[in-house]
């Protein structure tokens, strides 16, 4: 087991990785911006160094400086959690070469799933079902234009490179290729400095399924069901759940095995999520894989009773799959809420500033990841999640239920925040009754209360 891991992140993640760490008997390194002195992460962790001013480039982007509080603090392990450098093969392979272990994949496997048009290959030899589509990437509108037609309209456009959302744009018909093709173009550029994209038919309809699994050093490789991400916005998620209200014992079996044959194909280790577009008739296929931790964990550990970041940590350290996990099954059903400094009466706008009042929510079933409190200032630089509110009861009903009271319980004033949004969620008729798919909130009517 590791000696000391430094936490290459901020926020909620950096908090949840150091709880799991400090429970293991590790201990941490935080790393922060001037814009996050005052943030939990930063008090909680063992030691703490302050890597630059607040934009990302300069700090929680900036591998050399990462690098060097891992050296000057004696780290022998990095976890870099999610977004920032947790998919970078650059940062992973640096860290390879300065003798850190990196907690998540080798540089090889990053870059192999990291573009979504290799991925999309490498799945298929595997014989993991994918979305019918064009072989790699496009060299220009006109070529996409040819491949569309083939495969007919409607067809995504998507970054090799995306995440996130960005570098996506659905095509209705030929007059739409050119603009599209440059819009998604030019996004994947900015965000990812990287412009290729690839074309997919679009299916219609789809529910949002990803099956999160935990491999071994010894080629072990398990899965832990699935979570249903399909309430999402502009393919950001907002609410997460585990079991899929969509897939029953036999089609998790199925699309789990397909999974563990995907992992297996990369050599992969650690944890990861393979994830799929499930239509209305029950087929699958596969959208991409995603080599870290995702921020809808919580819902799994839930209904699993596993620590995800410790297997974690356990795993890249060189510890094999316990066995009991060979045999697991779903216990009951666990939502998350991802809650936001957003205004959702203004088109999601951001919310910055300080929190002037802060009351999360408690009682049985109740989990709060969150490194918010009264008093703190939300930052403007970075991603606008204040926290996740995640619930377990004994079956989806009743968890609805429970996050519609822990809504209820949750106070957070001074900036915007999602909270109403996510109240007027839980009390739709078809969310409800599990009557969904990814288009969800394109036709879902917010009234916000007074």
């Amino acid at each position: 087991m590791f000696k000391k891991i430094l936490i290459a992140n901020r926020g909620e993640i950096a908090l949840r990785v150091i709880r799991a760490c400090h429970e293991l008997g590790v201990k941490t390194v935080a790393v922060y911006s001037t814009a996050d002195e005052l943030s939990l992460h930063v008090k909680f962790a063992d030691e703490a160094v302050c890597i630059g001013p607040p934009p990302s480039s300069e700090s929680y982007l900036n591998i050399p400086k990462i690098i060097a509080a891992g050296e000057i603090t004696n780290s022998d392990a990095i976890h870099p959690g999610y977004g920032f450098l947790a998919e970078s093969a650059g940062f992973s392979r640096v860290c390879e070469k300065n003798d850190f272990t990196f907690i998540g994949p080798t540089p090889e496997i990053i870059e192999a799933m990291g573009d979504k048009a290799k991925a999309k290959e490498t799945m298929k030899v595997a014989g993991v079902p994918i979305i019918p589509g064009g072989d790699g990437v496009l060299s220009n509108p006109n070529e996409a234009k040819k491949l569309a037609s083939n495969l007919g309209y409607p067809v995504m456009l998507k970054a090799t490179a995306g995440g996130g959302g960005r570098g996506i744009r659905m095509v209705k018909d030929t007059d739409e290729i050119e603009k599209m093709y440059t819009m998604a173009y030019q996004e994947a550029l900015s965000t990812f400095g990287n412009g290729d994209l690839y074309i997919e038919k679009f299916i219609e309809d789809p529910r949002h399924i990803e099956i999160q699994i935990l491999a071994d050093v010894n080629g072990n490789v398990i899965h832990l069901g699935e979570r249903d991400c399909s309430i999402q916005r502009r393919h950001q998620k907002l609410v997460e759940e585990s079991p899929s209200p969509a897939v029953d014992d036999v089609l998790r079996s199925e699309i789990g095995a397909v999974a563990i044959n995907g992992a297996k194909a990369v050599g992969y280790v650690g944890v990861g999520t393979v994830e799929f577009l499930l239509d209305e008739n029950k087929n699958f296929y596969f959208m991409e894989m995603n080599t870290r931790i995702q921020v809808e964990h919580p819902v799994t550990e839930m209904v699993t009773g596993m620590d995800l970041i410790k297997q974690q940590i356990r795993m890249h350290a060189g510890e094999t799959c316990p066995e009991y996990l060979q045999e697991f099954k779903l216990r009951g059903h666990s939502i998350e809420c991802r809650i936001n400094a957003e205004d959702p009466v203004n088109g999601f706008m951001p919310s910055p500033g300080k929190i002037t009042s802060f009351h999360m929510p408690g009682g049985k079933g109740v989990r709060v990841d969150s490194h918010a409190y009264a008093g703190y200032e939300i930052p403007s630089y970075y991603d606008s999640m204040i926290g996740k509110l995640i619930v377990h009861a004994k079956n989806r009903s009743q968890a609805i239920i429970r996050m519609q009271r822990a809504l209820e319980e949750t106070i957070i004033e001074g900036p915007k925040t999602t909270v109403p949004y996510h109240r007027a969620i839980m009390e739709d008729s078809h969310f409800k009754s599990g009557d969904f798919n990814t288009g969800f909130l394109e036709t879902f009517n917010y009234k916000p209360t007074q």
